[in-house]
């Protein structure tokens, strides 16, 4: 069943900015290889990678409800920070950010009684919940580092061990 055509443009703004968001993590990778924080760049990587999937299944359950998929422009990255914990709190506005989207996403699909997006969303809800949860841990990890090199590099180390999860 086709979602009504307000749904339809709300589905394919959380596409774009599941795209966005899967750029700004690109550039957060690069801006740490660039600076030798290999654990720190793998991380973000993983992380773009994971956004960029969250935006091929938006765009799938756009489609397979029969409606259009129509991208939108898509922001070009913040390339400057002030150091790695600038990274990681720039990284927990996006998830919020995301966060909130989703959850409008959610109110609006409610408003339209669209209950087939319901399961689909709350999945992203929930794994938002999670996202922000593991992104404030390294935030406060990084604050608590007070930008001491060893404290950075093991941090670095300990990031760069992440396994990607497949969406």
């Amino acid at each position: 069943m086709r979602m009504p055509q307000e749904l339809e443009e709300a589905f394919n703004d959380q596409i774009d900015m599941e795209i966005t968001s899967s750029t700004e993590y690109l550039q957060m990778s690069a801006y740490f290889a660039d600076r030798n924080l290999v654990g720190m760049s793998r991380w973000m990587r993983a992380q773009a990678e994971e956004e960029r999937s969250h935006a091929h299944r938006f765009l799938d359950f756009v489609l397979a409800r029969g409606n259009q998929v129509k991208l939108g422009a898509i922001k070009a990255p913040t390339v400057a920070f002030d150091g790695a914990e600038a990274v990681f709190a720039a990284a927990l506005e996006q998830e919020r950010e995301v966060t909130k989207a989703i959850h409008d996403l959610y109110r609006l699909a409610s408003d339209h009684g669209d209950l087939a997006s319901y399961p689909f969303l709350q999945t992203f809800i929930a794994e938002q919940n999670e996202e922000e949860a593991l992104v404030e841990t390294i935030l406060e990890r990084m604050r608590l580092a007070n930008d001491e090199s060893g404290a950075i590099l093991i941090l670095d180390n300990e990031l760069g061990s992440r396994t990607g999860r497949s969406d």
